[in-house]
């Protein structure tokens, strides 16, 4: 058991026991897709959206799409009212936006995708740890489902199917379009949370582990096995190069085990 700072819970998982994981699919009506993502007492709202067009600092003729990412905790998500952040994303909110995007984009071909601009807003209902890790999960689940949507409706194909303006979209085949999903996703991402509490590696972090955690760390990683990011850091200790390999070691199973329910969700 660790030894906590602040208070000793109640913990009833393995150390290498993930949260169990709940997904409700079209959460919401209005959006492109959208996934209600629970993790442990983690609630994360993903909804994907299609711009009209590109930003404004695309050319004209471009034939590569976007995908961006957006972050926020709700009001009430936290113990006490979070403030909305209405004069703009604060720091910690930018800085994990942008990990969302980039983890994102690193499984997404832009090419493939076409000249669209896709959005997938990740808002935080209840916030018990590993917020951000929960996103990338669960963003990932929404924009799979947003690109098949487009693929369906004849929004994104392949280049050389693409219409002259004003020309009518053609319909793709089962197989063409399982083939050019897999061309413009062809991997999911997921990410995961790890820590060195006491005398001991936990994975995915709930709030009491990562606030008593003198080492913590988030991993995202795509489903063939490679890294996008990885940040660690010790909070008031430090880490060997013994414990760095045991905590990506716990993190790839935590993650294999995302993209196993991933896949299986989303056959």
């Amino acid at each position: 058991m660790a030894k906590m700072k602040h208070t000793e819970p109640e913990f009833t998982r393995e150390r290498d026991e993930m949260r169990p994981i709940s997904v409700e699919f079209d959460f919401t009506q209005n959006a492109l897709a959208s996934v209600l993502y629970k993790q442990g007492s983690t609630v994360v709202l993903a909804c994907a959206t299609k711009a009209p067009r590109l930003p404004r600092w695309f050319p004209r003729d471009a034939t590569r799409g976007w995908v961006n990412a957006e972050y926020s905790l709700m009001p009430g998500s936290t113990d006490t009212r979070f403030n909305r952040e209405r004069r703009g994303a604060k720091g910690r909110t930018m800085e994990i936006e942008r990990l969302v995007a980039r983890s994102l984009r690193g499984v997404i071909d832009l090419e493939a995708l076409g000249p669209l601009a896709l959005t997938v807003d990740c808002d935080i209902l209840n916030a018990d740890g590993g917020t951000r890790c929960a996103s990338i999960t669960a963003a990932s689940l929404a924009l799979r489902q947003a690109i098949r949507r487009l693929i369906a409706s004849g929004d994104c194909l392949p280049l050389d199917m693409r219409p002259a303006h004003g020309g009518d979209a053609p319909t793709l085949t089962a197989e063409q379009a399982a083939a050019h999903e897999m061309a413009v996703m062809p991997h999911d991402v997921a990410a995961v949370s790890v820590g060195v509490v006491g005398d001991g590696i936990y994975l995915d972090l709930d709030y009491i582990l990562d606030s008593n955690a003198d080492v913590d760390m988030n991993v995202v990683m795509t489903s063939d096995g490679n890294y996008v990011e990885i940040q660690g850091t010790g909070e008031e200790s430090t880490f060997t190069e013994a414990q760095l390999a045991d905590m990506l070691s716990l993190a790839r199973k935590g993650i294999g085990e995302l993209n196993t329910l991933q896949s299986d969700l989303l056959k």
